[in-house]
């Protein structure tokens, strides 16, 4: 098994040359093909090789967007968005080479309309940016990957998180947008209103289609009321199992979470050395409820006592932002706590979801896969919609070591789809799950090619990602 399905495809080199000396003498300096500037619009987060566009344009808006793509489409010459760099599966690479298309210029927030409980805005306004907007207004956007990512990018993703078990993923989450189309058109797919039967839901198609059917340019995103009373806490267990089996429980009795995180004994310890925590080195659960004060009060008893049944320690609740900041700051610095577990790894970010009755049987598999293979790979995960992670912390030198985690990888995609789930989560297809979106959707996946080859009969549109 190849680390990631890279494609190896001919560069248009003619089309290219014209099109970045006609892009040139438009943009100026914001059209770049300096070395650092396209490494950086590269793939830098985890395993997958980079491959660099040929060129850089900062986009400043849509009528720039679909302008720089009728340039690209005449000379059928690849684009791929960009915003943050935080793909994990090499979605942001240019294997063809083209025009990487930097758009976090565009960062206006357009317009907040409380009443509506909507946001109109730009996508290379953050997460964190939006919030920070919204504070003051008693407002918030829910949707948490822990990177500070962009959300148009979290969008072209159908991201997810921390927040997702209450408030569900980008997919729930987005009105409507705007895209700039293969040909340079510029599509509105949906109006402002919460439901509507006209038509095919186009909406939809575009959230998590990773830039392979279009640019996302605008966006109107639901907004909630920041709650009343914010109530987290940390539970620890004597297994994986345990604390699996008590999220399942938890779940199945109706309980309202907003966040219920699993950490194995490794990634306690991963997180106690760089955040400087003091856990015992057992797997542990970071649970939060919303609500009134006195819902908040019933719904964290009762998860005391589900959690009392499988072995889990007593719970000190806090309730202060400085505390809940504090600690939820140590659960999205996991990523590098574990890098610095193990100096000189190579971290192979990998995510999985399965139905919630599903989850404890597939991560203790998935543990004793890691164990019996010898590898370093903490597990860490949203455990409340079935989904997790395990990350391989791998010396990408030995070639023994790289064969064992895809192998592990390779097991864990094949195992999640048997028992109904799916390949990614929230991570996105990118390069790396290509192989796996096929198996995972059989006849299926010929219709999402057939789509993708009506919207972009010339292949330009972030080639070589998802199908």
């Amino acid at each position: 098994m190849a680390l990631a399905d890279l494609d190896d495809a001919a560069r248009n080199e003619d089309g290219i040359a014209t099109a970045v000396n006609i892009l040139k003498q438009r943009f100026g300096e914001r059209c770049s093909t300096g070395q650092s500037i396209r490494e950086q619009h590269s793939h830098t987060m985890t395993y997958i090789p980079a491959q660099l566009p040929d060129a850089v344009i900062f986009a400043q808006s849509t009528e720039e967007v679909a302008e720089i793509t009728r340039v690209c489409h005449e000379h059928h010459v690849p684009i791929i968005p960009f915003g943050t760099g935080t793909s994990l599966e090499g979605g942001v690479n240019a294997p063809n080479g083209g025009i990487s298309i930097d758009l976090m210029q565009m960062d206006k927030i357009l317009e907040v309309s409380a009443e509506d409980l909507d946001v109109t805005l730009q996508p290379g306004v953050t997460r964190e940016a939006l919030n920070e907007h919204l504070r003051d207004q008693g407002l918030f956007f829910p949707i948490d990957p822990g990177a500070n990512a962009s959300l148009g990018g979290m969008v072209a993703t159908r991201a997810s998180g921390t927040n997702a078990v209450r408030y569900g993923t980008m997919r729930d989450n987005v009105v409507s947008l705007t895209v700039v189309t293969a040909d340079g058109s510029i599509v509105k797919t949906a109006s402002r209103a919460r439901k509507s039967s006209a038509g095919y839901d186009l909406t939809r198609l575009m959230v998590g289609s990773e830039g392979t059917l279009g640019i996302i340019t605008e966006m109107v995103l639901r907004l909630h009321g920041i709650p009343e009373t914010i109530t987290s806490g940390v539970c620890q267990f004597p297994s994986v199992d345990a604390a699996c089996n008590a999220t399942i429980m938890a779940m199945q009795c109706g309980l309202p979470m907003a966040r219920i995180e699993l950490l194995d004994a490794l990634m306690v310890r991963c997180m106690n050395d760089y955040s400087k925590t003091s856990f015992a080195d057992r797997p542990c659960l970071f649970i939060e409820f919303h609500g009134t004060p006195a819902s908040v009060d019933e719904q964290t008893q009762s998860f005391a006592a589900i959690a009392e049944e499988f072995g889990g320690t007593s719970i000190d609740w806090v309730s202060s932002t400085e505390e809940r900041s504090k600690m939820w700051k140590a659960r999205h610095d996991a990523y590098y706590a574990m890098l610095a577990h193990r100096p000189g790894s190579q971290g192979i970010a990998t995510d999985a979801c399965v139905p919630i009755s599903k989850l404890a049987e597939c991560v203790s598999e998935t543990v004793a896969d890691v164990e019996r293979l010898g590898l370093i790979a903490p597990v860490i995960g949203h455990v409340g919609d079935g989904n997790f992670h395990v990350s391989p912390l791998v010396m990408m030198d030995d070639a023994d070591e790289v064969a064992r985690a895809e192998e592990m990888i390779e097991r864990l995609n094949l195992r999640t789809i048997a028992m109904g789930g799916t390949c990614t989560g929230e991570h996105g297809v990118g390069q790396g799950k290509r192989r796996f979106l096929r198996l995972e959707h059989g006849t299926g996946h010929a219709m999402m090619r057939a789509i993708k080859d009506a919207l972009d009969p010339n292949n330009i549109m972030n080639p070589g990602k998802v199908v």
